[in-house]
């Protein structure tokens, strides 16, 4: 599954703009026009990259990545800050709560998208390698293959795109809504219940060859990619 991009900015014209080139290079997109939104998008669909405007409705573009930074959920995601802003106080400002990245506006969107390649290539690597791995788990999202411990694995297409989502953030727990709005999609309705169908599937192909357990069960929570269940 390609890498999920959260352009946060609310200047409807270089949404456009940044959603195209991203979508052009092979990313997948979704937008927030304002803060609050920008946190509540970060935490419902984590995704891989944030692009996050300084001057934003309700919440600032660095409230936000201070926020963000203090959550178990989003402290590790990369944050690439987008300003008018170009001095060099304000730089600093920016990375020193929590920013990996700082562009300034106008900027050029081939450049953005080196830049988010190669910090994506140092957080995670996986995705830029195409291939995820956990425990003797690998999945090679090219080739759409999946082993364990040398053994191939034959996955149907919910089952593969479920796993995908576990794998792209180990041990994290997601619950079952947000499983549907990644698996299945915002504007698809399914019932809750079907999520734990689908996992029972996968955990059964997953531990067909005697296999430790890997998808671990919260009660109340939802399930987690976890070798420790």
């Amino acid at each position: 599954m390609e890498p999920l991009i959260l352009i946060v900015e609310d200047e409807p014209p270089l949404v456009e703009v940044i959603k195209y080139n991203f979508e052009s290079a092979g990313f997948r997109t979704t937008v927030a026009s304002d803060g609050n939104e920008a946190l509540f998008q970060a935490e419902e669909l984590l995704p891989e990259l944030i692009i996050l405007d300084w001057m934003l409705p309700e919440r600032s573009g660095i409230e936000v990545c201070r926020e963000l930074r203090k959550r178990k959920s989003t402290k590790a995601t990369p944050i690439i800050m987008l300003t008018a802003r170009s001095e060099e106080i304000d730089k600093v400002k920016g990375l020193e709560n929590g920013a990996d990245d700082y562009i300034v506006k106008p900027f050029s969107p081939k450049e953005l998208i080196a830049r988010s390649r190669a910090l994506l290539r140092r957080t995670k690597p996986g995705f830029v390698e195409n291939k995820l791995y956990y425990a003797d788990l690998e999945m090679d999202l090219e080739a759409h293959r999946i082993s364990r411990n040398g053994n191939a694995i034959h996955l149907g297409p919910t089952e593969y795109r479920l796993l995908n989502v576990l794998l792209e953030r180990p041990t994290r727990v997601y619950s079952r809504e947000q499983l549907l709005d990644r698996v299945w999609g915002h504007d698809i309705y399914v019932e809750e219940r079907t999520v734990d169908v689908h996992i029972r599937r996968l955990r059964k192909a997953l531990n067909g060859n005697d296999g430790k357990n890997l998808i671990r069960t919260v009660r109340g929570g939802g399930y987690s990619l976890d070798e420790n269940t």
